[in-house]
């Protein structure tokens, strides 16, 4: 919809209430972003809405009550558009979906390696399937929220954000100031798995802290959060698969469409992941790859654990298990026959190191729970996968810490990664004590924008890989320097090796690591439903094994989810059907099979201690391991996600 007025007065007259800001407000830019500055803060008038999670106005007033109150008397005069859900039509309409931008193809993303339509010509089975999969919250426990409070020198904005070096600096762009003048400090937030790595409400917060000059806090109900941040992309994927008579990959045809709605957020990268991961951990000498990200009016989507990897499993591990059927040997077989290993080429052309061994050490600890299943005659499924630690694609990525010795003998360490659950203090902590030699209690880690620490945002499993090094590096430093007491000891890891799909690279270096999992599923024999699963995952280097073992034990959570329930579908208006946690049918405890954590450690050769990353790839093989049990159970082959609720599946008759 177009704004044609916004009247703020009758708002602006209730008890209680200090301002009701707009666009008209921001002193400085109105659209901030990850990667590109297309997310308006506000939306003015003379411009327009774009999904139902723009903001048009914010009343600030001295209690929660009084501002929600006063915020249903701003009137605003709309003029109605027809909204593009669709993102098919989209990429093919001449018209932009977004407000002051042109064209709805936000990313292309594609490389071939060989002749992937004469391998399949000549293949001896060849497979051709169309997989669907769905939009996902990430229902993290905690909404975003956020502090500002004005200080002598500035602004200090206590964030819950996944990388606060970029709260700061699109805080200032708002604001029109500079960065030194913002400091943000990170409040350990409760769960994001991505959803918080785009700014929610931190810009805005600032803002009437700033033009107040008074401390302002706001927290989103659980209704605005789910409108405003965004969501795991629902992809289209449509796969050509073939392999040889002894089930050996020949060629591979990939072509994907997600729907990454109105902002770019990482849209791009989401889709650009997914086409590097097109072909899982297998050898395909031959492959054409193409995945495109289109702009909508839904649900915004970017970031969330897997990043394109897991939509793009889901679909590799369905063809895999076609083909094994079509060979006649079993989904663990097939599996064996086509696993990646230290020297072999992978999916873009990068040639795999000896971080590799996971894979197959990986597929073989999984092996016995796989005949054991097999054996008892019960319907059992096996996925594998592989999911970088690390930006990579030709990203600079560069992590630094501090360490710093305190007259009282507290040990200050200061690094550059959010605290969100997932252990990363612990790690740092960890780290210090290994390499200093002091006790945890003398430790104290911290993480704000007072030294300049910034390495983007907290994603791509790689807080402890990254993290680890800097820490290590900074305490050795500080080492080699007797640990003087008041300086600051400073330590950096860096990758900049890779290289981008689009570098024309004949044998790229995608990635600098990789972790790699094999999960086995299990049903019961009579009612279909999960009984236990079995996780074999290859983390490099278990810094934290209990750690470790709760990061693989929640992903599994929720790659049962995913498989099989959750799901946050827009209807043909862009408007998002759940509006409640219960909605999203996430799994409850006491529904959860046993699951079998098993920690494999093959070293990663270019890695601090050998680490691979293990956030991420807990919940890649799963929804393809599920879908092989369900086979094995009635003999039907899935397609679309989510498997067990119709309800929340995206409407896939739309994007064809």
């Amino acid at each position: 919809a177009t704004i044609v007025s916004i009247d703020t007065t009758a708002a602006a007259g209730v008890e209680g209430v200090a301002a009701v800001l707009t666009a008209a407000d921001v002193p400085g830019e109105l659209r901030v972003g990850l990667i590109h500055k297309d997310w308006p803060v506000f939306i003015p008038e003379g411009g327009r809405t774009s999904y139902l999670g723009d903001v048009i106005a914010m009343v600030v007033a001295d209690d929660r009550e009084t501002a929600r109150r006063a915020a249903q008397l701003v009137e605003v005069d709309y003029e109605i558009h027809v909204p593009m859900t669709n993102p098919r039509d989209a990429i093919r309409s001449a018209e932009p979906a977004v407000w002051g931008l042109d064209g709805n193809v936000l990313s292309t993303s594609s490389y071939v390696r060989g002749d992937a339509s004469s391998a399949l010509d000549s293949a001896t089975h060849v497979v051709r399937e169309t997989f669907q999969t769905q939009r996902v919250d990430h229902a993290f426990v905690e909404p975003e929220s956020t502090l500002a409070v004005p200080t002598p020198a500035g602004l200090h904005v206590y964030s819950g954000g996944q990388g606060i070096w970029d709260d700061r600096n699109d805080i200032a762009r708002i604001l029109d100031i500079e960065p030194a003048t913002v400091t943000v400090e990170l409040v350990s937030n409760g769960g994001a798995f991505g959803g918080k790595e785009d700014m929610s409400n931190q810009g805005q917060t600032a803002l009437a802290a700033w033009l107040l000059q008074r401390p302002v806090k706001t927290t989103f109900s659980r209704e605005e959060s789910f409108l405003v941040h965004t969501k795991r992309h629902p992809i289209r994927l449509e796969y050509e698969a073939g392999c040889d008579a002894d089930g050996k990959l020949v060629g591979l045809r990939v072509r994907m469409l997600g729907d990454s709605g109105p902002y770019a957020s990482v849209g791009m990268k989401v889709l650009e992941r997914a086409a590097g991961h097109a072909s899982g951990p297998y050898v395909v000498p031959n492959i054409d790859v193409e995945a495109i990200a289109a702009r909508t009016n839904n649900s915004v989507c970017g970031a969330f654990r897997g990043f394109g990897a897991n939509q793009a499993q889901f679909a590799m591990e369905g063809v895999m298990d076609r083909l094994a059927a079509l060979v006649g040997i079993s989904g663990w077989e097939i599996r064996d026959r086509n696993v990646i290993t230290p020297g072999v080429t992978w999916g873009p052309g990068q040639i795999m190191d000896d971080g590799a061994l996971g894979a197959r050490a990986c597929l073989e600890a999984a092996k016995p729970a796989y005949d054991a299943a097999t054996a008892a005659g019960l319907p059992v499924g096996i996925g594998l996968g592989l999911k970088n630690s690390g930006l990579g694609n030709g990203f600079l990525e560069i992590a630094r810490a501090v360490v710093h010795f305190r007259p009282d003998g507290t040990v200050e360490v200061r690094h550059c990664w959010t605290e969100m659950g997932q252990g990363v203090h612990t790690v740092a902590l960890q780290v210090a004590v290994e390499e200093l030699g002091v006790s945890a209690d003398r430790v104290e880690v911290l993480v704000d924008t007072t030294r300049e620490l910034g390495a983007g945002q907290t994603t791509g499993s790689r807080g402890t890989l990254m993290g680890a090094g800097s820490v290590r590096n900074a305490c050795r430093a500080a080492v080699a320097d007797g640990c003087q007491i008041g300086v600051d000891y400073e330590g950096e890891y860096r990758v900049d090796w890779t290289n981008s799909l689009s570098d024309g690279v004949e044998n790229p270096v995608i990635h600098s690591t990789f972790g790699y999992a094999a999960q086995v599923v299990v049903l019961d024999a009579e009612s279909g439903q999960v009984t236990s699963v079995v996780a074999a995952h290859d983390v490099g280097k278990a810094v934290n094994p209990t750690l470790c073992e709760g990061q693989v034990e929640g992903a599994v959570h929720m790659g049962l989810g995913y498989a099989l329930s959750e799901g946050f579908p827009c209807d043909e208006l862009g408007e998002p059907t759940n509006t409640t946690l219960r909605s999203l049918d996430i799994i409850r405890p006491k529904d959860m099979p046993d699951v079998t954590t098993i920690l494999v450690e093959c070293p990663e050769p270019n890695a601090p201690y050998g680490i691979k990353g293990v956030g991420e790839i807990g919940l890649v093989p799963t929804a393809g391991a599920v879908a092989a049990a369900m086979f094995a159970y009635d003999g039907v082959w899935r397609t679309e996600l989510p498997m067990a609720n119709a309800s929340n599946r995206e409407r896939a008759t739309a994007w064809t």
